[in-house]
């Protein structure tokens, strides 16, 4: 029917157009409406399109069955508590771990991501979206790739590093008198081959999950989130793998992180993994130190070794995982079953022990040699960098026979703070400290 210029000039979105026989619905049509305002150009064709793709989604009462992803919220690790999760929590088999940093000195800027971060990272850890029901017309809070999958066992665990005290001697954000002293970057070592931009970082977050999507849309919400205010500096995916109740095996083909049972008690890990009470500074209670290391495997030259040499530069045998002269992976042996030279030896020399979270990586071919570029994403919790990690590594980089086979090209330490409280943030006691 045709109108004339005066009826057309009163047509309202509650008259809407049809195709075949179907109508806009006035939420749609106010939608075009923006997106026309955005100077975004619809024609009859688009139109069409659109309201084609509408049909495709019937809503209640269509008679066509929708089929909703299951959300199983036993999935799900709470963010809040005395530790933060990620550290003791069962180890998932996928990790992304991002290195910030902070593009500004201002304390109350730092103060509000902190709070943003972690009021983000308890909505995500029980399998939320960060928002919905938005307006088309600005960006989505979240991402959106893990709609509808399930929590994943998602764990988020920060940790400050040594520049986000101090930085070039600059005292960036009235922290520095609250620096403790294990967060010192570790000394250089022999064999190191350490490139700068895969080092430090005044902010480090791991993210554990299941599914490895589900990790690494963690670390993509959070860079969204803090765009202009903070920057990731090196990133890296990991992997591991094991059947239930066994320990997993590294990219050498052996067991990786059979000590961790000796510290599975809560002694244990109060003596070794948690900062204690009467440790300074007081902010970090109930917190803990991690460091990373990102270790180069050279996997072709080790995969021409013989079974006997591995087992040599290892210390175990490569199928039971057993020590030497013992049958089975959690048997007891003297430190004179293992050969002088071999890797656990050395390890278990220091007298130091750690809570291990280590991650296989491939990040596909080195350009420049051919080889795969692929290793060892070694983390570690402790109470004490300087008298536990170091120790150790200082021996192992000096007679470890696992060095012709490897080699470190990233470092990093962070200040793991005690968890937050239902509705607090990750760092609060740092910022209520008696000096702030």
């Amino acid at each position: 029917m045709n109108r004339t210029p005066e009826e057309e000039k009163n047509t309202t979105t509650e008259e809407l157009p049809e195709v075949e026989g179907e109508s806009i619905s006035r939420r749609d049509m106010l939608k075009l409406t923006a997106i026309a305002g955005t100077g975004v150009v619809m024609g009859m064709s688009g139109m069409a399109t659109f309201m084609s793709l509408k049909r495709a989604d019937p809503g209640p009462g269509s008679g066509t069955p929708v089929t909703k992803p299951q959300v199983n919220a036993d999935d799900a690790v709470p963010f809040f508590g005395p530790h933060q999760a990620g550290i003791v929590t069962p180890q998932q088999p996928y990790v992304c771990f991002a290195a910030f940093d902070i593009l500004h000195e201002d304390a109350g800027q730092l103060l509000k991501l902190l709070q943003e971060w972690s009021a983000s990272s308890a909505i995500m850890t029980a399998g939320k979206p960060l928002k919905e029901g938005e307006d088309v017309t600005s960006p989505p809070t979240d991402t959106g790739e893990t709609k509808g999958l399930s929590p994943s066992n998602l764990t988020l665990t920060f940790g400050f590093g040594p520049t986000l005290f101090q930085s070039n001697g600059k005292d960036r954000f009235g922290l520095a008198s609250e620096r403790p002293a294990e967060l010192s970057d570790i000394p250089p070592m022999p064999g190191d081959q350490l490139n700068p931009q895969w080092c430090g970082g005044d902010i480090g977050v791991q993210a554990c999950a299941d599914d490895p999507g589900v990790a690494f849309h963690a670390i993509r919400n959070l860079a969204k989130a803090s765009k202009g205010t903070a920057a990731i500096r090196w990133v890296q995916n990991g992997f591991i793998r094991a059947p239930d109740g066994q320990t997993p095996r590294n990219l050498f083909g052996f067991k990786d992180g059979t000590a961790n049972r000796e510290l599975d008690s809560d002694a244990a890990r109060s003596q070794h993994v948690w900062v204690a009470s009467s440790d300074t500074p007081a902010w970090m209670a109930n917190g803990s130190y991690l460091v990373a290391r990102k270790i180069r495997m050279f996997l072709e030259q080790w995969d021409q070794a013989t079974l006997a040499e591995q087992e040599i530069t290892f210390g175990r045998l490569k199928e039971s995982g057993a020590p030497f002269g013992r049958n089975n992976e959690f048997d007891p042996a003297p430190l004179g079953h293992f050969p002088g030279s071999s890797h656990v030896w050395q390890a278990r020399s220091a007298g130091t022990k750690m809570l291990r979270r280590a991650y296989s990586y491939v990040d596909g071919i080195d350009a420049g040699t051919g080889d795969w570029d692929a290793g060892l994403l070694f983390i570690s919790f402790q109470r004490s960098v300087k008298q536990q990690f170091i120790p150790m590594q200082s021996i192992l980089a000096k007679l470890d026979a696992l060095n012709k086979f490897t080699s470190h090209v990233s470092s990093a330490v962070f200040a793991c703070p005690p968890g937050a409280g239902e509705g607090g943030f990750v760092g609060e006691t740092l910022f209520r400290s008696g000096s702030r």
